[in-house]
């Protein structure tokens, strides 16, 4: 069967055989030397030609009808809910969702779909379940037209390492020598003769809580698994700034703070000012974190910092942070102290399982979705830290 561009082809190619036809039996009608039977051949082969371009006419027509309304049956059918790889992923999440505030069972489907999707894809997610299949499913980012708050950032998932392996252990330094004398007065040959030289991450669970409401419930899958993603994405962002930038961390939770002086012990080096401390911290690391270092501060302490550098002239201001210390710069509003260092040695690694469940408020029709998760941070070398610490003028 022939297809719609090859009938364009063909209705062009009797095109222009008829317009020279036309011109040809337009010519000899005019002169006088030309025969009758010649005009009647030419009016003939004019005819023929233009029953071929109606035929040919009506083909396309005809094709090009069917091709449309096939087209816009798939288009009606995928209607707000398009019938892609994408939407497909969205409808299984929202499965999952209504399944869970139901108290019923996730289809096996909405399972299949999940479980393919992040099979290969280790970060797709800060919750990944290939086993299971369905855990893995948060948080991605996906539009949205519902009105909520913005997202949290974490800054570390730009620098941090992030995996998701259950009973994860790690060699602390990934090559070592036959004659460690060369390195015995260094600050790693020290943290690894007291601490060991593998890193071993534990299940530590934290709970993340999400209201939707019913209105958002029964909408579109694409509202509802935007909304949730993105409030559980903003909790466990907030989740992991909090444990990694703790003052004071909780019991258990020691060896996940930049700032634990039990067990990270992170070397604090300071300056008169703020700008002079970060500078003596990058300083302060071995070669080969300092090849790599990032400042992580907050962002108040920065502009001061700047305001104090500038001396009331706005010259820094709109330079970037990293040409004014020479280092990149990352901000936190939790990090009271700056942290300068080489943050491939921080890694957070989350467990496989994820538990789901909800509650609903009864007065005000608000479901609380809840998801159950566990991870870990781990600073794996203290010595590829530097605490920066502004000295305290007597």
């Amino acid at each position: 069967m022939e297809t719609l561009f090859e009938l364009k082809q063909n209705i062009a190619t009797v095109g222009e055989q008829l317009i020279k036809v036309e011109n040809e039996l337009a010519q000899k009608a005019i002169d006088p030397k030309a025969s009758i039977e010649d005009l009647q051949e030419l009016q003939k082969t004019e005819d023929g030609l233009k029953e071929r371009m109606s035929i040919l006419t009506k083909r396309h027509d005809s094709l090009e009808a069917e091709q449309k309304a096939k087209f816009d049956k798939q288009k009606s059918e995928g209607a707000g809910e398009s019938n892609t790889k994408q939407s497909q992923i969205i409808n299984a999440k929202a499965k999952l969702i209504r399944a869970t505030m139901q108290n019923s069972a996730v289809p096996a489907e909405a399972k299949e779909i999940l479980s393919q999707h992040y099979k290969n894809n280790v970060f797709a997610s800060l919750i990944d379940d290939t086993t299971t299949g369905g855990s893995d499913f948060i948080p991605k980012n996906s539009g949205t037209s519902v009105i909520s708050e913005p997202l949290a950032q974490n800054p570390l998932r730009n620098v941090s390492t992030y995996t998701t392996i259950p009973n994860l252990e790690l060699p602390k330094v990934s090559f070592s020598l036959d004659d460690d004398e060369f390195i015995s007065d260094s600050e790693t040959a020290k943290e690894l003769e007291a601490t060991g030289s593998i890193v071993e991450f534990t299940r530590n669970k934290y709970k993340v809580f999400t209201d939707i409401s019913e209105t958002v419930i029964n909408g579109t899958n694409t509202d509802l698994v935007a909304t949730v993603e993105a409030n559980l994405r903003n909790g466990i962002a907030v989740k992991e700034k909090n444990v990694a930038f703790a003052t004071t961390p909780k019991v258990g939770q020691e060896h996940m703070s930049f700032y634990d002086d039990t067990e990270v012990k992170i070397k604090h080096v300071s300056g008169d000012s703020m700008f002079e401390a970060i500078i003596n911290a990058a300083a302060d690391l071995e070669d080969a974190y300092g090849a790599n270092a990032t400042v992580l501060m907050r962002k108040v302490d920065y502009f001061n910092m700047i305001k104090e550098l500038s001396n009331s002239s706005a010259t820094l201001y709109g330079r970037p942070a990293e040409e004014v210390i020479g280092y990149p710069v990352l901000f936190c509003d939790k990090a009271t102290s700056p942290v300068v260092g080489d943050f491939g040695y921080s890694q957070f690694n989350y467990d496989i399982d994820a538990l789901y469940e909800t509650d609903k408020n009864i007065k005000n029709g608000m479901n609380t979705f809840v998801v159950t998760a566990w991870f870990d941070h781990r600073i794996k070398l203290s010595s590829a830290f530097r605490i920066a610490d502004v000295t305290t003028t007597p």
